[in-house]
């Protein structure tokens, strides 16, 4: 080429501002022009053919743009899906003219706001009974402790309430920010522990920790009780797999501890979840759509919205391409705008990517996994070799730019 010519990648506003103030733009250049940078394509799903090429003509009339199903244009289809292509400030001005538009179009604008306010969402806080945790910056790591027989990863590693305490300090040595202690393993084929044998396996141990160190301790319980004699004996964060689903009354010990909550999505149960059919006619908007459910309900049950926590459920009712989808699709969980855990530890679509039997041998899968969640937005690793992801989630933060 005859002039140094490039494509630019922009991933985010600070990197658009720091490009245009590179070159010597204006401050009031910088914030009108920034905007313009950032390319969006939004995805709107069931109107009717009407609303859709009202939208199509006003993106239009932005410079942008909207695909609409082929029969929008005569009406010969009752509903069709919109995506909508263009710039954050075009969007940001076609969401004002929606909002004064009949047909729900108004609905419409709110929620393109809403999505577009969630999705530049960096900063997060939490807070706990003890202490505030703040996320957004170094991504947080999360050291599993698996007071069970039969975990796929360790079952039966740790026999005792000291033991656990040993292994609790070994990883607040190699860098866990936050210590997640379980008594009932979530692997596939699972079968429930009973409520009096998962109190026995953890309370100690929760006990014992939140004693003698100053690390945050998260229960990964779906039992109510667990969960309240949890936080009566230190525990700082609820972690549930059912996303609150598992007992009725997990919201309410929630809300009255004022604790964090892990929500996260599983189809079935652990017993369940990785038999018959895994197929889902759109992964990306089910697992959101049903996230979002679990957030309205969790906050109608007193929630504080701010101590919600979206895992998207990597390796529960997913099939390997599934898994390595919502990996590849992480950031679309922004929209919920609250912060991103993933658990992809040690798991079976690692090994068999890898072709690694051992769960225990599978730190080069984990690793690889968990720089894609970063990179894509986890806020939170949940990991089992605690020093070594440590290191891993430092270089991906440095990638990012987190750092």
């Amino acid at each position: 080429m005859k002039n140094r010519i490039r494509l630019l990648h922009v991933p985010s506003g600070s990197e658009a501002e720091d490009l245009l103030r590179g070159i010597g733009v204006e401050p009031y250049g910088i914030a009108s022009m920034a905007p313009k940078m950032r390319h969006c394509n939004v995805l709107i799903e069931g109107l009717t053919p009407k609303v859709a090429n009202i939208i199509k003509q006003e993106m239009l009339s932005q410079g942008g743009d909207a695909a609409v199903s082929r029969g929008s244009v005569d009406c010969s289809v009752k509903k069709t899906d919109v995506v909508v292509m263009g710039t954050v400030k075009q969007l940001l001005r076609f969401a004002e003219k929606l909002s004064l538009q009949p047909f729900g179009l108004k609905d419409v604008s709110s929620d393109l706001r809403e999505l577009l306010d969630h999705a530049a969402r960096r900063e997060f806080s939490l807070k706990t009974p003890r202490r505030e945790i703040r996320l957004g910056g170094r991504t947080l790591v999360m050291g599993v402790i698996n007071m069970t027989p039969d975990s796929f990863s360790d079952g039966g590693a740790i026999a005792d309430a000291q033991q656990g305490l040993r292994q609790a300090l070994r990883l607040i040595g190699e860098g866990a920010d936050i210590l997640d202690v379980g008594g009932e393993s979530s692997r596939p084929g699972a079968r429930p522990v009973p409520l009096q044998e998962e109190l026995r396996r953890v309370i100690p141990l929760i006990r014992l920790i939140a004693g003698e160190t100053d690390v945050a301790v998260s229960v990964d319980t779906a039992k109510a009780e667990v969960a309240r004699q949890a936080v009566e004996a230190g525990a700082e964060m609820i972690n549930d797999i059912t996303a609150l689903r598992g007992d009725r009354q997990m919201a309410r010990v929630a809300a009255a501890a004022g604790v964090p909550v892990i929500l996260m999505h599983m189809r079935g149960t652990p017993r369940t979840m990785q038999k018959g059919d895994l197929r889902y006619r759109s992964l990306l908007g089910e697992i959101i759509r049903f996230l979002d459910e679990r957030i309205q309900k969790a906050a109608a049950a007193g929630v504080d919205r701010e101590r919600i926590v979206v895992d998207p459920g990597i390796g529960f009712g997913k099939s390997v391409d599934d898994n390595l989808r919502l990996l590849r699709h992480l950031g679309e969980f922004r929209a919920l705008g609250r912060p991103i855990c993933v658990g992809v530890s040690r798991k079976h679509f690692t090994g068999k990517i890898t072709g690694v039997e051992r769960p225990q041998d599978r730190v080069e899968g984990t690793a690889a996994a968990v720089t894609a969640a970063i990179l894509n937005g986890a806020d939170i690793v949940r990991v089992h070799d605690v020093g070594i992801m440590r290191r891993v989630a430092a270089m991906a933060d440095a990638v990012r730019g987190s750092r």
